[in-house]
């Protein structure tokens, strides 16, 4: 596909249709929004519930559309092919950045070229989790006993590149241990596993996990944030339990087609920031271990390009790969 394409598209809709007018009037039909993930999953939860808001007030439905697969590359490769006028758009996290370092040239897509960034919806903390069954209850703990079995010890993620393998694989370079990477589809398999003791170790987000945390069918051994949560009162940050200087905040957002008209995404944008702001959605979001992020078309671009750098450091940092 010519890359130039999405943006020569735009110039033609701006010509026929004044962009001031083409965002007066948006939404004239409904949008479909893709959320690369399965269902259940954070960026599928947040979406849903913010995109439902967004819906009631602008009175147009929002068409949610899971199209899972290849750690989120399958639906960004559809969005990325999409007509840039605000119909289509996307929920995706950091992987859709990590992606880009992690399948090269295999994407049939740019990152920076093909998207452009319309909000940022929130921020979701991953906690270091482990199965009851692994005899560990701190980070120290976890380390020496990964030290003293290397390779014997399974983790499960959400995917190759997606941020939970990232975030492990940093521990994993950074403390030097060896422990076995068990990829799944989605959030919810990858927890589905681990609490079935397939796996005996993940990093996941708070949300996907605080129910089995509290049923104790799983244990929280640290958070990969640089602050603790009150979704997990008590549990450590890394940097506090002996990791110092670990840092990895993985966010959920939405994108929109590059050539999307300026005007439809600064609209789309107000009425986001606007829905994250009503108290039963902050509500909502917090019981998730989801935290509201709003900002700015601008801010949110430079978030994502600062990232972008960030995580092409880390995978050449971990040797993190698709496998």
């Amino acid at each position: 596909m010519n890359r130039n394409l999405p943006a020569l598209l735009a110039a033609i809709v701006s010509l026929l249709f004044p962009v001031a007018t083409v965002a007066q009037t948006y939404p004239a039909k409904p949008v479909r929004v893709v959320i690369p993930w399965p269902a259940g999953g954070s960026n599928d939860v947040v979406g849903r519930l913010v995109l439902q808001k967004v819906s009631e007030s602008l009175g147009q439905q929002f068409v949610i559309d899971n199209r899972a697969g290849a750690s989120g590359s399958i639906g960004s490769d559809v969005v990325a092919k999409a007509a840039p006028d605000g119909y289509t758009i996307m929920v995706h996290s950091t992987t859709h950045l990590g992606n880009a370092h992690l399948y090269g040239k295999k994407l049939k897509y740019d990152t920076l070229k093909d998207f452009t960034g319309v909000a940022m919806l929130s921020a979701q903390p991953g906690v270091l989790t482990v199965h009851p069954s692994l005899p560990v209850k701190t980070t120290r703990e976890f380390i020496a006993l990964a030290k003293a079995h290397p390779g014997q010890i399974n983790y499960s993620s959400s995917g190759n590149g997606s941020a939970p393998h990232l975030q492990m694989a940093l521990l994993i370079s950074m403390t030097g241990i060896n422990i076995t990477h068990v990829p799944y589809k989605g959030g919810p398999p990858q927890v589905t596993a681990l609490v079935a003791g397939e796996s005996q170790a993940s990093f996941a987000t708070i949300g996907t996990v605080i129910t089995h945390i509290r049923n104790k069918r799983l244990r929280p051994i640290a958070l990969g944030s640089t602050s603790p949560s009150k979704a997990l009162p008590g549990v450590p940050t890394l940097t506090a339990s002996g990791v110092p200087g670990y840092e990895m905040s993985p966010w959920i957002g939405v994108f929109a087609p590059a050539g999307t008209p300026r005007a439809i995404i600064v609209k789309l944008n107000g009425e986001i920031n606007k829905a994250l702001a009503v108290p039963d959605i902050v509500k909502r979001l917090e019981n998730q271990a989801l935290d509201p992020s709003p900002a700015t078309v601008d801010r949110f671009n430079e978030v994502i390009r600062v990232d972008y750098e960030k995580y092409g450091k880390l995978v050449k940092l971990t040797g993190a790969k698709i496998e």
